[in-house]
């Protein structure tokens, strides 16, 4: 990422320093996070990142503001988003699983990382998993889910999803849409009905770009 100057003492913005940062730290993780490297890969003097942050630890501070708005808060605002039935709740939350610009796994594993060796990261990552596993059993809740099932049946859909990060697994598009309704009985004991997959299936092809039809 090299980017033009504007005009003469343009120093960049935040964000543009904040994304430079997140390449180096879903690349290299956090140890590649360091000021010199993002001038370099910014076009831009070393001294211009001052202008910005006082320092690297307000920058990686940034980067978990970044991680935490986007992926708790977006996990949490899909199990609360609106739905009749249980399964199609399940649907709202699963964009999270087939759609980046929700849930992002490559940031994801990388704190996950990050925290192995950062103790202010891992209690972050401890408070967003407890946040997270409480909004996935209140949808359960929600939907009448006694409170022990509730959060068993929420641990089991979250750590399966962790699983899938922790492990870089990697499907086609196609492998991952043709196991969504599975998912759907295998997390709430109930079956999506055809309207439901429908829905679901038409808004992820309209995102992928991949052609409409079964």
């Amino acid at each position: 990422m090299n980017v033009e100057k504007n005009a003469r003492g343009w120093r960049g913005t935040p964000d543009l320093w904040l994304d430079a940062a997140y390449d180096l730290l879903v690349d290299g993780g956090v140890e590649a996070v360091k000021v010199m490297p993002l001038a370099e890969r910014l076009g831009l003097s070393r001294t211009s990142f001052y202008w910005h942050f006082p320092d690297r630890e307000a920058l990686l501070a940034g980067l978990v503001a970044r991680w935490q708005g986007r992926n708790t808060a977006n996990l949490v605002a899909r199990c609360e988003a609106s739905a009749a039935t249980v399964t199609e709740a399940m649907l709202n939350l699963i964009d999270c699983w087939v759609d980046p610009s929700l849930f992002d796994s490559r940031l994801e594993f990388a704190m996950r990382t990050w925290s192995l060796t950062d103790n202010g990261v891992l209690e972050a990552m401890t408070r967003a998993d407890a946040t997270r596993i409480a909004a996935v059993t209140a949808l359960f809740r929600r939907f009448g889910y006694g409170t022990t099932e509730a959060d068993t049946r929420a641990r089991t859909l979250y750590l399966t999803q962790v699983g899938y990060i922790a492990l870089r697994s990697q499907e086609s598009f196609e492998v991952r849409m043709a196991r969504i309704p599975a998912y759907v009985l295998t997390f709430s004991g109930k079956a999506a009905t055809e309207a439901e997959i429908a829905v679901f299936l038409t808004r992820h092809r309209l995102r992928s770009g991949a052609p409409e039809g079964p």
